[in-house]
């Protein structure tokens, strides 16, 4: 069976991943369950006020995916780009909870919370850089 050029997916177009709010909502919770500890008050405030810091930030940052760039806005404001012929590896750790986004370029290394939508933003990494993928160690 062939695949028509129409049904893979293309990797010219940019693509911008929606938010997520799972991994704000999951601090927001662990901060609450936190009140029973004996710094309950501290601890509290600390990972509560991290998690709304979180939730600020996947509202005003945006992912986009070129076809040759990883970007990043905030609201109309570009204020990084990660360009794919840098990049050396790329791993998510935790994409279930959402977790964080791993990758090397040949300056540094990158880690970025999972804010937008974890199963789009693999989805496209694998499509641009997929090659470059570290897979996960089996146990």
């Amino acid at each position: 069976m062939s695949s028509t050029p129409e049904s893979q997916p293309d990797q010219s177009q940019s693509v911008i991943l929606k938010p997520n709010i799972r991994l704000p909502v999951l601090v927001y919770v662990i901060g609450l369950a936190m009140l029973p500890l004996p710094l309950h008050p501290w601890a509290t405030i600390v990972v509560c006020g991290f998690a709304v810091f979180l939730l600020v930030q996947a509202y005003l940052l945006r992912l986009e995916l070129t076809d040759k760039d990883l970007v990043i806005w905030r609201v109309d404001e570009e204020i990084r780009r990660f360009p794919f012929a840098n990049w050396l590896a790329w791993r998510m750790f935790l994409p279930e909870i959402p977790g964080i986004l791993f990758f090397r370029e040949v300056k540094s290394p990158h880690l970025l919370p999972i804010l937008f939508d974890p199963v789009m933003l693999v989805e496209q990494l694998r499509l641009r850089v997929g090659t470059l993928e570290v897979p996960k160690e089996s146990d």
